[in-house]
């Protein structure tokens, strides 16, 4: 699969990846993805997030990272603000936790 996203285009799929994941997405969350990427390109991701498995979302992230080379400091800014996701609706569900274990492992 080739992906063709841009930095920020990949930035927005972990991070809605992350607020769908328990199938609801808060206000809350949905403005903290606002506030680090713009509208149309929210709206371009989230309709692929919406459609992909959960398999094929971590294989993007994954080869994503793999074929881009992140580095440590990206990686780590990234697992931040998927945290910040969580937390942005003051609650972390059983689901969110695993999710951002796996995500954590994925990313490095």
């Amino acid at each position: 699969m080739k992906l063709d996203w841009t930095k920020k285009e990949f930035e927005a799929y972990v991070l809605l990846y992350a607020a769908q994941c328990n199938y609801f997405e808060s206000e809350e969350e949905q403005n903290f993805i606002l506030s680090k990427v713009n509208t149309t390109t929210y709206y371009k991701v989230h309709n692929e997030v919406v459609i992909d498995s959960d398999e094929k979302s971590l294989d993007k992230i994954q080869q994503y990272i793999f074929e881009n080379k992140l580095n440590q400091q990206e990686k780590d800014d990234l697992i931040k603000d998927i945290k910040k996701v969580f937390f942005a609706d003051e609650s972390v569900d059983v689901i969110e936790k695993k999710v951002f274990g796996i995500l954590k492992k994925i990313i490095g």
